[in-house]
């Protein structure tokens, strides 16, 4: 094996990690989404629980890369804005990504 080997198989390595590490950072996200929407909607337990799953199938369904947030702004209606999901998808995505850093 070359150097050149090497260095290639190490950026491999390390695109399949980052892209991994996106993937759930993205799902926690989104389940961090569904309950707080499910919350504004007044769902709770069971009820809630199927709602994430909800919201969760719906990115898989339609893998637009906004699904969830056309799915939260269409189930919201007049309770929040298009501003207020934005911010929260950040600080969801910020969190799940520190979660994840920190091995939680």
């Amino acid at each position: 094996m070359t150097t050149f080997d090497d260095r290639e198989r190490a950026f491999e390595t390390m695109f399949v990690r980052s892209e991994e590490m996106a993937f759930k950072a993205i799902a926690r996200r989104d389940r961090a989404l569904a309950r707080w929407a499910g919350g504004l909607l007044g769902k709770e337990k069971d009820a809630l629980d199927a709602y994430v799953l909800e919201v969760l199938r719906a990115d898989i369904n339609d893998p637009r890369h906004l699904a969830v947030f056309h799915k939260l702004r269409e189930d919201l209606g007049d309770l929040t804005d298009d501003a207020r999901i934005r911010e929260m998808m950040v600080d969801c995505f910020a969190e799940a990504r520190a979660e994840l850093a920190a091995g939680v």
